[in-house]
């Protein structure tokens, strides 16, 4: 079995006395996406939180690679090749795909100018890589389809060396075609031995494009499943009753 790409283990967080992530384990490996399941205050945002620097657990510890680390904050987080891909998708509406996708790590000229055409250049390619139909090079993202907004937030966070992808929704508020686009970004991304996290309350989205599921309920892990081995309904049980399938190693 390959190393993980990142072990949550025995992750704790409380708020005012309630225990939003109570002694949870997860991990993930290359190429692999995990969906992350459960109702809202299930406590699935609030760990990955924990993940991308976002929040510091009260206890439990982070591997990356094997190795224990420290995330303080989204620095850390970036420095550690993670990178989360919120369901607002933080695109600034007015700029292109390259201003979006270099926003606060501009390249420059050897004057010191911001290099729109080096930019450009570097969004084409990656683009081909990740979605060969993106032409909209030139438009504000305001004007792009909600797969095509998903395609650049997710390019930015490839092209700064994500390993570690976290997402928040990807597929919510999307028609059909444009969710297929969005599966097919996935496969990529595996292909690319990338890891993802996906947070989701879809369970047709997390049976069709998640490898296992992370099902958590009021704070706690209910089990974590192959999604070959599960039912809709499984999940759904899991979900809703906290109740592990039976005869299905969780």
């Amino acid at each position: 079995m390959t190393t993980p790409l990142v072990e949550m283990r025995d992750i704790c967080i409380s708020f005012g006395g309630v225990h939003a992530v109570d002694h949870v384990s997860v991990d993930l490996h290359p190429g692999e996406v995990v969906g992350l399941l459960g109702h809202n205050g299930a406590g699935k945002s609030t760990l990955i939180k924990i993940l991308s620097g976002a929040y510091q657990a009260d206890s439990g510890e982070i591997l990356i690679n094997g190795e224990k680390v420290e995330i303080h904050n989204p620095r850390d987080a970036r420095s550690h090749q993670i990178e989360t891909i919120y369901q607002t998708l933080a695109l600034a509406d007015n700029l292109d795909a390259a201003s979006n996708l270099f926003l606060g790590r501009e390249l420059v000229t050897p004057f010191g100018l911001v290099d729109d055409d080096a930019m450009e250049a570097e969004t084409r390619k990656i683009m081909a890589r990740l979605n060969p139909n993106f032409q909209k090079f030139s438009e504000p993202v305001s004007a792009l389809s909600g797969g095509q907004r998903q395609s650049v937030a997710i390019a930015r966070a490839v092209y700064f060396n994500a390993r570690i992808l976290i997402m928040d929704e990807p597929t919510a508020a999307l028609g059909p075609h444009e969710t297929q686009m969005v599966a097919e970004l996935i496969q990529q991304l595996k292909a690319d031995g990338i890891g993802i996290f996906l947070i989701s309350h879809d369970i047709h989205d997390v049976m069709e494009l998640c490898d296992r599921a992370s099902v958590m309920k009021n704070g706690k892990l209910v089990g974590v499943v192959d999604v070959d081995d599960v039912t809709d309904d499984d999940l759904l049980g899991m979900i809703i009753l906290g109740k592990k399938p039976e005869g299905v190693d969780c």
